[in-house]
Parts: C-alpha cells; sequence; structure tokens
C-alpha cells in the first residue's frame, strides 16, 4: 500500500527521471517484453478471483449427497 501511495506523490519530472532509469536498465527492447508479461500476469489473477468467486458463490452440498444423487442417476439410467 505505501508503494501505490509513493507513486502518487510523484509529479511530472520526478515521474520522467523513474521512467529513463527503468530504460537504462532494461533497454528499449526489454520494455515491451517487461510489459506483456504484466499483462498476461494481472489477466491470470483476475481470472483467478474470478474463478474463486464462482465457486465460492456454488450452493454448499454435503458430500454424502453428492454420492447418494450419483447412485440414484445411475439406478434410474438402468
Amino acid at each position: 500500500m505505501t508503494d501505490l501511495l509513493f507513486i502518487g506523490n510523484m509529479r511530472g519530472w520526478q515521474l520522467i527521471i523513474v521512467l529513463l532509469v527503468i530504460l537504462l536498465l532494461f533497454g528499449g527492447k526489454k520494455i515491451p517484453e517487461l510489459m506483456r508479461g504484466l499483462g498476461k500476469g494481472m489477466a491470470s489473477f483476475r481470472q483467478g478471483l474470478e474463478d474463486a468467486k464462482s465457486e465460492m458463490e456454488k450452493p454448499v452440498t454435503p458430500s454424502g449427497q453428492k454420492d447418494k444423487d450419483k447412485s440414484d442417476n445411475d439406478k434410474s439410467e438402468a
């Protein structure tokens, strides 16, 4: 959380200096690769959140109930 506050306090020339340092450290060719990887990571994280949310919204059934339903379906098919 403190990192986000630090970035929010940066103004004009400070942001330019940080961006120039990043450019010098990683080079112009590596930055698009880094951003692409960051984007894929964020997409994966969002997908995981959606999966977790949908899993939490599913109704809870006792484990014995699943077995009973399964055996009832097997009997009705026979």
